[in-house]
């Protein structure tokens, strides 16, 4: 019992002896009630035996700390709440309190006794027979369990000691378990432990059961759980499938909680580290020297004999290690980019405006679709503010457009190809107009001309598209047929309508 100062005894008696309530009491005095329901079962108050004449008075709903938490009403004895037996036990399948049920009580059917007897009553009403829990067993290497629990006291930067997160995977055949203590528990980290699980066992397993924990499933749900990516890709690397607890059924892997229980107890209980390697360093003896050796408590066999066993039954490990990525989710923006840690990266065939998915590598860059199919890969830009779009990727681009032009005019001839180039080479990217021109001769005029008159343009001093337009149309009149003159047609007036009017014209100037 906590020792109380004479006067706050005193004050506690006195308000126990006019019928205050204990929560009353402790508002008054600052003591705690479960103090106060010590001193009043000490001075046999009437709050300790329920009975008393305090008028109007609700005790609070906690039973005396003198009651026994298991205390059952004897089959010999007579409860004032038995008239109302049937209809306080459908109060209790409704999942009303005790204390619910006494009000009603009191106001519905005139009941004249104590809370402490509703109580009583309806805690022998809720007894229920202990829970039975199925023996779960496992071939060898079918299963893995894991989870975090808490190292011991380590030395941190900051000069304080601080306990970092305990990771362990336990073989639920043998019992054999890897132990790894780190500061930081994101979801990379819970994945590489995975990956160094694997390598130290020798293989992997086919199932790993962990509970609901942000690190390995995002979205829990009975029925599909969402993983984490990262998580997801390591385990299909290696060949396992996860199969994530109930919510709030921790007894589904009891076997990895047993060996952090047994981790914290025995190797790490009442120790200090001055770094997180040490730690590690004795969590790995532990293991070697006490943990694999020992008799398993429910086997009854040396978990490194069962664990011997077992490793040959282990999936194989891939020959290259995972390649770690963080997954995130981006927009593709109007030039058909995405932004990734401050570069921009082509993202076509995406369409523009869509949700696309990017994995980042340490030197590489994937963009995937909705259904996780590549759709580009990208080495990683350098620096920020840096563009990787391939030139098809583009929709337009002088040097690519030049290249497309010349490809026309290849195609017209030799001699045309030539002087494009020598007109490209003289005047730059301003003489993609020239050479386009070039091009759409072929519309109006034969190969074999152009090509004829492509060679005496180059033997022209300043080689022009002009130069080569001029030739091309002069050849055209001097090849195109000449109608004969003729002195009169349909189209020709008569020579005396012409002298008729000039003389005309001529006597009106006369006159004005």
């Amino acid at each position: 019992m906590n020792v109380l100062k004479q006067h706050l005894r005193v004050t506690i008696a006195t308000l126990l002896a006019h019928g205050a309530s204990q929560h009353e009491i402790a508002r008054r005095t600052g003591v705690d009630r479960k103090t106060i329901r010590r001193y009043a079962a000490t001075a046999n108050s009437p709050m300790a035996t329920g009975s008393g004449s305090a008028a109007g008075q609700i005790p609070p709903p906690w039973p005396p700390a003198s009651a026994a938490a298991d205390l059952r009403v004897p089959a010999q004895a007579s409860s004032a709440c038995g008239p109302h037996r049937a209809w306080i036990e459908t109060q209790v399948a409704l999942g009303r309190n005790a204390m619910a049920i006494y009000q009603d009580l009191v106001e519905q059917h005139g009941f004249a006794h104590r809370y402490n007897s509703v109580k009583r009553f309806v805690r022998a009403l809720r007894q229920r027979d202990p829970e039975r829990f199925d023996v779960l067993e496992s071939m060898p290497g079918e299963e893995a369990q894991v989870d975090f629990g808490l190292g011991a006291p380590t030395l941190c930067e900051n000069g304080k000691y601080r306990r970092p997160h305990l990771f362990v995977m336990t073989l639920k055949y043998s019992g054999k378990s890897f132990r790894k203590v780190v500061w930081k528990a994101d979801q990379e980290t819970w994945a590489r432990l995975h990956e160094e699980a694997f390598r130290s066992f020798g293989g992997s397993v086919a199932y790993v059961v962990l509970d609901n924990l942000k690190q390995g499933v995002i979205r829990p749900d009975l029925y599909a759980p969402e993983l984490n990516p990262v998580y997801a890709a390591v385990l299909a690397h290696y060949g396992a499938i996860a199969d994530p607890a109930r919510v709030r059924d921790p007894d589904r892997k009891g076997t990895v909680e047993n060996a952090i229980q047994h981790t914290q107890s025995t190797a790490l209980k009442g120790r200090r580290f001055e770094s997180i390697d040490a730690q590690n360093a004795h969590l790995a003896h532990w293991e070697e020297r006490w943990a694999a050796p020992r008799i398993h408590g429910r086997k009854k066999r040396q978990v490194l004999a069962m664990f011997a066993e077992e490793q040959p039954h282990l999936k194989p490990l891939p020959v290259e290690g995972f390649r770690f990525f963080k997954q995130e989710v981006r927009t593709v923006d109007d030039s058909g980019l995405v932004q990734v840690q401050g570069a921009y990266y082509s993202a076509l065939p995406a369409a523009v405006h869509t949700r696309i998915t990017v994995r980042i590598y340490a030197a590489e860059i994937e963009i995937l679709d909705d259904h996780g199919q590549v759709l580009r890969r990208h080495a990683k830009a350098t620096r920020k503010g840096q563009f990787v779009l391939p030139e098809a990727d583009r929709l337009f681009n002088p040097s690519r457009e030049t290249a497309r032009v010349m490809a026309r005019v290849a195609r017209i001839g030799p001699i045309s190809e030539r002087l494009a180039a020598e007109i490209f080479a003289r005047l730059g990217r301003p003489g993609q107009r020239a050479i386009y021109g070039l091009s759409q001769l072929a519309r109006h005029y034969t190969c074999a001309d152009i090509e004829a008159a492509s060679k005496a343009v180059l033997a022209l001093p300043v080689p022009s598209y002009q130069a080569l337009k001029r030739i091309l149309e002069r050849s055209a009149v001097a090849r195109s047929p000449q109608p004969p003159l003729t002195q009169s047609g349909a189209a020709i007036r008569d020579m005396g309508e012409y002298q008729q009017f000039f003389m005309n014209h001529a006597a009106s100037t006369t006159t004005h």
